[in-house]
């Protein structure tokens, strides 16, 4: 926080993030509403992060070669006339799952270059010796405005209905527009010839593959953001249909996997640099899915909440150690493109899960489909042990 830079654009992220998890809050809950469908979530998530599948490898190209404030500053643009269009939509009754599925196609199309701007953008706002330090702190916010966002989200949903919370969060996006514009940064040139096209994301594979850290890393992020991660699509279900819970309570259960999550970027935050990082990646694998597995068999919704907080500590916990060591271990002339890597993993997998949980969910039920994913998330843990043992070490 002593950098200027990294202060404004942490307090745009504070108003904007918490304006997003809104939408997340009553969108996810407007689709439920429409369609009845589990499945119906699941493809909403799937066709937010499928273009991120698709073009995000391409990206990263784009983030090593423009300058990444740039490029921020016109993806969140294109996310606030997103939100204003799903408000408009809303408001005037025209709303229909086909536009939720659309809009979320567009929204996904900008993540495909937001993510891997933004996490590369971390390191020019503070550098690489407290890039851990402004990863933990940029996780709090996110997982800060997680468990305020999804309350008023529902909060508003309840009172005013799902339009809502689309407009709030379109107007919370001038936060970090402004936060961006105020953002000063001294240009230093490149040693590198700028990367182009295909060539370019050629070269950032290349070391991905040659690099067995930087493949472990990223390789476990695919398998869990399948497996794993994604059982959250499944919460208006649970919500709605095992607890008897509204709109209100569908936030709340959100916000208690954005309290662990808080908690893990805090901690983080607190712990700064040094070694047995990978030990710890190594441990909240574990966590994650004794967290799943708790919600899976919960039998009150005290239990549902604890063992939500223990899951989200254990995913934003992995997610801050994973973001950190491959931006530390990555070239400065590739890091976009091998960033670009992680986010596809993680954004570009997360849709595949998203559906197979959905599904999982609409068949066997979603306390069922919870239960899979714990025990997939359990097996992933164990074979990472024996796939990439270098992971440990880092």
């Amino acid at each position: 926080m002593r950098h200027r830079n990294f202060r404004l654009f942490f307090f745009g992220q504070l108003v904007s993030l918490t304006g997003s998890w809104m939408q997340t809050t009553a969108q996810q809950w407007l689709a439920y509403r429409l369609t009845g469908s589990q499945l119906s979530l699941g493809v909403i998530t799937f066709a937010s992060f499928v273009p991120v599948l698709i073009l995000s490898l391409f990206m990263g190209v784009i983030v090593d070669r423009f300058p990444r404030r740039r490029l921020l500053l016109i993806t969140q643009t294109w996310f606030m006339l997103l939100a204003l269009a799903l408000a408009w939509l809303t408001l005037t009754g025209r709303v229909t799952y086909n536009h939720l599925v659309i809009l979320s196609l567009l929204l996904g199309v900008g993540n495909a270059l937001d993510m891997p701007a933004r996490q590369a953008f971390l390191a020019d706002l503070v550098g690489r010796d407290q890039l851990l330090n402004a990863i933990a702190l940029n996780s709090s916010v996110f997982n800060g405005t997680r468990i305020v966002g999804p309350a008023l989200g529902g909060l508003a949903v309840a009172l005013w209905g799902e339009a809502a919370a689309f407009l709030l969060n379109g107007v919370s996006y001038l936060a970090v527009l402004v936060g961006l514009l105020g953002v000063r940064l001294a240009l230093t040139p490149s040693d590198h010839p700028p990367a182009r096209g295909w060539a370019g994301v050629g070269e950032g594979l290349r070391h991905l593959g040659a690099d067995r850290r930087l493949l472990g890393l990223v390789s476990m992020v695919a398998l869990f953001s399948v497996m794993g991660y994604p059982y959250n699509v499944l919460l208006p279900a649970l919500a709605r249909d095992t607890y008897g819970l509204g709109a209100e309570g569908f936030g709340a259960l959100m916000a208690a996997m954005g309290v662990g999550a808080l908690v893990a970027g805090i901690s983080l935050a607190v712990r700064g640099e040094g070694r047995g990082k990978g030990r710890l990646l190594l441990m909240n694998r574990w966590l994650f899915s004794a967290g799943a597995a708790g919600l899976a068999l919960s039998p009150s919704l005290t239990v549902a909440f604890v063992a939500l907080a223990v899951s989200g500590y254990a995913v934003i916990t992995q997610l801050a150690i994973t973001n950190t060591l491959i931006q530390q271990t990555a070239p400065d002339h590739l890091r976009g493109r091998i960033v670009s890597g992680y986010t596809w993993a993680l954004g570009g997998f997360w849709p595949l899960g998203a559906l197979l949980m959905g599904t999982l969910g609409d068949r066997l039920g979603a306390a069922a489909a919870t239960g899979i994913a714990a025990g997939g998330s359990a097996i992933l843990a164990g074979l990472g042990l024996l796939w990439f043992p270098e992971t440990g070490e880092l």
